[in-house]
């Protein structure tokens, strides 16, 4: 909950247990908690999940005027039903985004693309392949600077990811658009005379670019520029600037992976999404080169990492195998199911580094980890594999920071999730800055222990 809102519930929790006759300061609690009401729509704004609690203040309020006591019995039913009210929105707060540790501020801005040389293969429409990304970045401080939303238009995101993806009412997550992120809106890059390493992240099925907005802020905050991906109609749903909006195409990947044919259309949906990376980062190419570009001169296309998650992983690792800009590869639960015979088969020559999940390890007989197993170890410079116990597939992203009730809507494991974040962040950071940056790892060395809940695959 946010401080007001915090505040709402304890004025009214004082005013009912308060012993009579109550002082004349303690009876005005609730019409100053109403007053408080007022201020927290302005400040922190209205979300539904604390109607109860309005709903309760404007009770209290009306009952000063008529009622003088309450009968003991009566106040611990309504305490009761006051605690009860204060529980919906500490069951599902406004999602917050953790500080990164690293010494740069953290800038973001949105892109646009259209890709002219590639048909749309899932719209049903004669039209070229159209893109959104989302770029983070070290910036420079400014004294009209802004927090950036957690995801843009949330008006139309939340609603999708409730029903699309949590198969929940369309309303659940309506208050996303009350989260905002620790980055900032369109500040202009830091200045250092350090060219930037890029990375680029894919996101999986059904899921949304800004899904891992923390780890592009804790990357971004040690000097990378990362930039995520919205794989348009694999995506839950794309949201262009002009309001045209793309839903998931369920066609693109089929319902029942046992299909025969499973592996032939996943095979095109993720060659898609291998062009996609290559498509955009042939993009910001032209932006290090285009002098009316905030990336000019900025980028340093020598130093390119890509890692995803789950049919974003695989994607991450099918470019890796066709594209040698890519110069390391990280995988979250990768999805290998849809990645190309030819690169199962003849393996990468990046550093590669693959984490899983204890849901997707479990399954060890599963076609995913047979054919991970076959890939393996045909990879020439192999960085390691390591499963988290306790987690499951979606606690590589933010989404289990929607509710403590994560766990119950299929979100994250059991292990608390600050240490997922904490175990996942150091092996992202680790990876990267000892793979494009050249700096030693404790980590990858061997020297550094800590996370006792990481198996070594």
């Amino acid at each position: 909950m946010r401080p007001i809102e915090i505040v709402i519930p304890i004025l009214l929790a004082i005013y009912i247990i308060w012993p009579h006759p109550r002082p004349f300061m303690i009876g005005l609690a609730p019409p100053f908690t109403l007053l408080l009401i007022l201020i927290h729509f302005y400040f922190e704004g209205y979300r539904w999940q604390m109607i109860p609690l309005y709903a309760l203040t404007f009770i209290f309020s009306a009952l000063t005027f008529f009622v003088r006591d309450l009968k003991p019995a009566a106040s611990i039913l309504i305490f009761i039903l006051l605690a009860v009210s204060t529980a919906l929105p500490i069951l599902l707060p406004v999602p917050k985004v953790e500080q990164p540790s690293g010494p740069n501020e953290v800038g973001t801005t949105i892109y646009e693309f259209m890709d002219t040389s590639r048909k749309e293969l899932y719209s049903g429409k004669d039209e070229s392949r159209r893109l959104m990304a989302q770029v983070w970045y070290p910036a420079r401080m400014t004294s009209t600077a802004k927090h950036a939303p957690w995801m843009s238009d949330a008006e139309i995101y939340a609603p999708a990811i409730s029903s699309g993806l949590l198969e929940l009412p369309s309303f659940f997550l309506d208050h996303l658009a009350l989260s905002v992120s620790p980055a900032y809106l369109d500040l202009p890059l830091a200045e250092t005379s350090k060219l930037a390493p890029l990375i680029i992240f894919s996101h999986g099925w059904l899921g949304f670019n800004t899904q891992n907005t923390g780890q592009a802020i804790e990357l971004a905050s040690h000097g990378f520029v990362v930039i995520a991906i919205q794989h348009t109609y694999g995506a839950v749903i794309t949201v262009f600037p002009d309001r045209t909006v793309a839903t998931n195409n369920p066609k693109a990947l089929p319902e029942n992976a046992a299909d025969s044919n499973y592996e032939v259309v996943a095979r095109i949906l993720v060659n898609q999404w291998a062009e996609d990376i290559s498509f955009v980062l042939n993009q910001f190419q032209d932006y290090n080169a285009d002098v009316d570009s905030p990336f000019f001169q900025k980028l340093d296309l020598e130093r390119i990492g890509v890692y995803g998650h789950s049919t974003g992983g695989g994607a991450a690792v099918q470019f890796c195998g066709v594209d040698a800009r890519c110069k390391a590869v990280l995988g979250m639960d990768p999805f290998m199911r849809p990645v190309s015979a030819e690169v199962i088969e003849n393996g990468i020559s990046q550093p590669s580094f693959f984490m899983f999940s204890q849901s997707w390890t479990d399954l060890a007989d599963s076609r995913n980890n047979k054919l991970f197993n076959q890939f393996y170890p045909r990879i020439e410079n192999n960085a390691g594999v390591i499963s988290i116990t306790g987690t499951e597939h979606f606690d590589f992203s933010d989404l289990p920071s929607l509710s403590p009730l994560a766990s119950q809507l299929g979100l994250k494991g059991a292990l608390n999730g600050r240490r997922v974040t904490e175990i996942v962040n150091t092996y992202l950071l680790n990876f990267f800055e000892m793979t494009l940056k050249n700096k030693p790892s404790l980590l990858f060395s061997g020297l550094f222990n800590d996370f006792k809940e990481v198996k070594v695959r």
